[in-house]
């Protein structure tokens, strides 16, 4: 046995010692065996709603355009909108980038809308392809209505001095700029040319780098002049962390995700010993939390779904005759309504961010059907309890999980009852009693004078 221990030793101690020097010299070897940087432009797709993950893969973009020495970096984006503390990121990020940037608004029938208004206009080239539109960033709530006017004023002046620094920044027409702030303005991109909000139009991505040949752009290391003839395009794409976190942070997802995280950990707490469903609950709960840290999240919503959860253990344990189950219903569905409603200070670049109300019934449904056939089967299976089961539960040791005062909760090995104290005495939780009698689902029980027997399982 110590034999064999010690060479188990021995080989985790080589596999560390591997995976420590590999973690020392893979870096060195990998640049070793890179190429040589030749002259190319890196081009990156930004879709969907701007959050934290397009913040970061933004930021790592610039970060190896400039490790690579790329001559451009390209943003093709097509965005309805997002939080606005992503976007500010965005924006300081592009305006320090050492790297010349150009927001390719594309393909056709892509919008820059709200915070890509933002992002457009702070690359050193803002260029868009026909058919696309840019604008609309008046401040709205996170359901999509208008503000109360005092705080649609403080967030409005906000952002329109940010897009106003932005535009006096880049050179381009302030004016115009803000009026997407203050008058939800949108302009189509023969529109924008005409204003100076854009610099000009491209049909795709090799008319793009043919017109920006030549042109300087200033950069935070001062003044860059492109030379974009026979660049090599590189693609920078997502990780796969990235395509994940984008994934959850769908708000159907994370809704989902709340909801079965919830459900499981119920399952574990009301039937110890299970395992699995705890596991899949805390995991679902972790990735729950985590993509609801890239949305504007209302955490009033999320007490409300995790609330039903806790009514639909109960349902099922308790007996509540449909009305725990009821209540669960209801505040799930509420906390589905209220998960991503912003009531309070709201950003003025997001778009409208809701669970799917189709999504949100049809949870409902499942959910309510199948409470409706647990508590059903639950009920049939101990309204007419069989001799020989009578027989086991008379006499057997249980263990107050309900307070009994008279009436409460006590289980049996591993099964819950509902119980009452048979000389009507008030009996607290984790005391222990004898099952004397069953009416119906009922058991009558009385407290035992020897607290050291164990309970029958």
């Amino acid at each position: 046995m110590t034999q064999r221990l010690r060479v188990v030793r021995l080989v985790f101690a080589g596999l560390f010692m591997s995976l420590f020097f590999a973690g020392l010299l893979g870096p060195a070897l990998a640049s070793a065996q890179e190429p040589p940087p030749s002259p190319h432009v890196l081009v990156m797709t930004v879709d969907g709603i701007i959050n934290s993950v397009k913040e970061r893969f933004i930021s790592r973009a610039i970060e190896q355009a400039r490790y690579e020495e790329a001559e451009l970096l390209v943003i093709q984006l097509d965005t309805p909108g997002g939080l606005l503390g992503s976007t500010r990121e965005i924006v300081e990020l592009i305006l320090e980038s050492p790297v010349p940037v150009a927001v390719f608004v594309s393909p056709r029938g892509a919008r820059a809308g709200s915070a890509g208004t933002f992002i457009t206009a702070a690359g050193n080239f803002a260029v868009m392809a026909p058919g696309t539109n840019i604008g609309a960033a008046t401040p709205i709530s996170g359901t999509g209505e208008d503000l109360e006017d005092t705080l649609a004023t403080k967030i409005e002046n906000d952002a329109a001095a940010l897009i106003r620094s932005i535009a006096q920044e880049r050179g381009r027409n302030q004016d115009k700029l803000e009026e997407t702030v203050r008058s939800a303005a949108s302009y189509s991109a023969q529109e924008a040319l005409a204003d100076n909000v854009i610099d000009f139009i491209a049909d795709d991505l090799d008319d793009l780098l043919a017109k920006l040949n030549g042109l300087t752009a200033e950069t935070s290391l001062g003044p860059q002049v492109l030379d974009t003839r026979d660049l090599v395009q590189r693609s920078f794409g997502k990780s796969i962390l990235e395509h994940f976190l984008e994934f959850i942070s769908d708000p159907n997802v994370s809704f989902i995700l709340l909801t079965v995280g919830g459900l499981g950990i119920m399952v574990e707490l009301f039937n110890p010993g299970l395992v699995a469903p705890a596991v899949v609950g805390v995991i679902c709960l972790l990735l729950a939390f985590l993509a609801l840290g890239n949305l504007p999240v209302n955490w009033a919503g999320v007490v409300f779904v995790l609330l039903a959860m806790v009514l639909i253990g109960l349902e099922v344990v308790v007996a509540g005759f449909g009305i725990l189950g009821a209540g669960a219903i209801v505040s799930l569905m509420v906390g589905g309504l209220l998960l991503f409603s912003q009531f309070g200070d709201a950003s003025p670049t997001l778009p409208d961010v809701s669970v799917n109300r189709w999504l949100l019934a049809g949870t409902g449904a499942v959910v309510g059907l199948s409470l409706v056939y647990v508590v059903r089967e639950a009920y049939l299976s101990r309204r007419q309890v069989p001799p020989e089961r009578e027989s086991v539960l008379s006499g057997a040791v249980a263990m107050v999980t309900g307070e009994l005062a008279p009436q409460g909760v006590v289980m049996v090995g591993n099964e819950t009852w509902t119980a009452i104290s048979g000389d009507g005495s008030v009996i607290a939780v984790g005391e222990q009693v004898e099952v004397r009698s069953m009416d119906g689902l009922v058991a009558t029980v009385f407290r035992r004078n020897d607290p050291n027997t164990q309970v029958n399982s």
